[in-house]
């Protein structure tokens, strides 16, 4: 059972989850437990000759019943894919994948924010090469959603929505806009390549959305992937980061905005950006490439992607 404590100088939970120094770490490919149990191999954690997209209980988890719940989201049974590779459709079946753990963690009393990731490479820290991606439901608020929802209050509506009209506006950074879905460096990035994906339209959590707007959701993300990969030609590491409504009752109608940022470690091909000094003793970033640049960067990446 994990074990919280709170952070009064930073006004944050801290977690200690101290099992998960044992969790499997970058395994040979042969005995990789996210792949499938074939007959004559090794037991998996997917007890499944095949499968398409698989969902279960974290077995080294960063919380669990009766104080929130962590999960591992199996996108294919191929090893060696990734979810810029996967079919569209496979894409857009993830996008209801997604959905249907919001709404049954959101159901439960002990969890107060679902959020829905992906890490990708060992520069972001990833242990499994198989991919996939996590589900966490926080027993509290944590603080990125907290900062997001004093944005909303502080300019006296949606904070994503008023970024969304800046970027359309300005035309400079965006990447794809498709009349549904627009992706977009954002005008004060943080990472080199750090992108947003948001539905144009105000949707509250992935319970909002339409079947055509998941639909173009996916097909979204997958191409900013695809774009990453193109730029340098290589494997792009990066998190993905399902940002949403939290589920509890008591916040205001309409609070949170579906949005997916994606936060890529590479300022180069060879070159990382680290969290150092600045960033982490004084919490402020300090930024190599100018989002500007990056855009016009990515866009290529698009083009080749194509």
């Amino acid at each position: 059972m994990s074990q919280l404590r709170f952070n009064e100088l930073r006004g944050e939970e801290v977690v200690y989850a101290v099992d998960r120094q044992e969790r499997t770490f970058l395994p040979a490919r042969d005995h990789c437990p996210l792949c499938p149990t074939l007959p004559g191999g090794p037991t998996t954690e997917i007890p499944l000759p095949a499968f398409e997209i698989v969902v279960f209980d974290n077995r080294f988890p960063a919380f669990e019943a009766p104080a929130g719940a962590a999960e591992v989201v199996v996108y294919t049974d191929q090893h060696d894919a990734s979810f810029a590779a996967l079919g569209s459709q496979r894409a857009r079946d993830l996008m209801s994948v997604w959905l249907h753990r919001y709404r049954e963690l959101s159901r439960r009393d002990d969890v107060e924010y679902v959020y829905i990731f992906e890490n990708r490479g060992v520069e972001v820290g990833v242990t499994l090469h198989h991919p996939h991606g996590q589900i966490y439901g926080y027993p509290f608020l944590p603080p990125v959603a907290k900062l997001e929802l004093a944005a909303d209050a502080r300019l006296g509506g949606c904070a994503p929505c008023a970024g969304i009209e800046r970027e359309l506006a300005d035309g400079e950074r965006v990447l794809i806009d498709d009349g549904q879905v627009l992706a977009y460096v954002p005008f004060a990035a943080r990472w080199p390549y750090e992108v947003h994906v948001a539905l144009r339209a105000h949707r509250a959590s992935l319970l909002d959305c339409r079947p055509e707007e998941l639909g173009s959701l996916g097909d979204a993300l997958q191409r900013v992937v695809r774009g990453y990969d193109a730029l340098f030609a290589r494997p792009f590491p990066y998190v993905m980061a399902v940002h949403q409504a939290p589920t509890t009752e008591a916040q205001p109608p309409g609070a949170g905005h579906l949005h997916i940022e994606f936060y890529p470690p590479l300022r180069t091909a060879d070159k990382l950006k680290f969290l150092a000094g600045s960033e982490q003793g004084a919490g402020t970033f300090i930024s190599d490439v100018l989002p500007e640049e990056a855009a016009a960067g990515l866009r290529e990446g698009l083009a080749r992607a194509a």
